[in-house]
């Protein structure tokens, strides 16, 4: 199921800010090795390593949301959760940051 990110910040700034947000990620969360590989200009795939499993998903930046779609193995449900929820908090903090002009 596809969670959903809304923002008022324009597509293209929407994109600027989950690349931010990402970059971000990476840093506090490093120990999960995610990787972002944009696949177009609006999408990219994302993957992130937890307890030897690997979570694969998909993100699309639109006009008005960003669409975030993670494949996570059953084992590992319970991380999904709390993994979209790092995630949609550090887009909104960046898409914030975005709206004032600091990227």
């Amino acid at each position: 199921m596809e969670h959903r990110v809304p923002h008022d910040v324009g597509k293209d700034l929407a994109k600027k800010a989950t690349i931010a947000a990402f970059a971000s990620y990476s840093d506090k969360y490093g120990q999960y090795s995610p990787t972002t590989t944009w696949t177009g200009d609006y999408s990219a795939k994302v993957s992130f390593n937890v307890k030897g499993f690997s979570l694969d998903g998909k993100v699309e930046v639109r006009e008005k949301e960003i669409g975030l779609d993670l494949d996570v193995p059953f084992l590992l449900r319970p991380f999904k959760s709390k993994a979209l929820e790092i995630i949609e908090r550090e887009i909104g903090v960046w898409c914030q940051k975005a709206k004032r002009g600091e990227i």
